[in-house]
């Protein structure tokens, strides 16, 4: 592994993401249009053999572009009792954002 590697672990979403600059992330609907810029919030940072967390007080900031929204793929739920002529079927599609990395600072 190269000794100049920096990425940051940050909360996006409701879940915490692995992210570089250059990458792209899917989270949870965020609020924003194409191309808009958003903050994420760092809770470690690595950069090199230096590492810093949140408890340390990091200082870093991590920007991402807005690219698009998105669908997640699409759940069937079934219901079904037996004898009793009972049936229900339901369908749910998550709401995402696609996010690109676009700096960490």
């Amino acid at each position: 592994m190269s000794k100049n590697v920096v990425y940051a672990i940050v909360k996006a979403g409701g879940r915490q993401e692995k992210v570089s600059v250059g990458s792209v992330v899917v989270v949870d609907k965020m609020d924003g249009q194409a191309g808009d810029t958003v903050e994420l919030e760092p809770i470690m940072l690595v950069d090199g053999d230096k590492v810093t967390t949140a408890a340390d007080g990091i200082s870093a900031k991590v920007t991402a572009e807005v690219v698009r929204d998105d669908k997640g793929p699409k759940i069937n739920i079934v219901k079904y009792k037996n004898k009793t002529g009972y049936r229900k079927r339901m369908g749910h599609r998550a709401k995402l954002t696609r996010l690109k990395v676009t700096g960490i600072q």
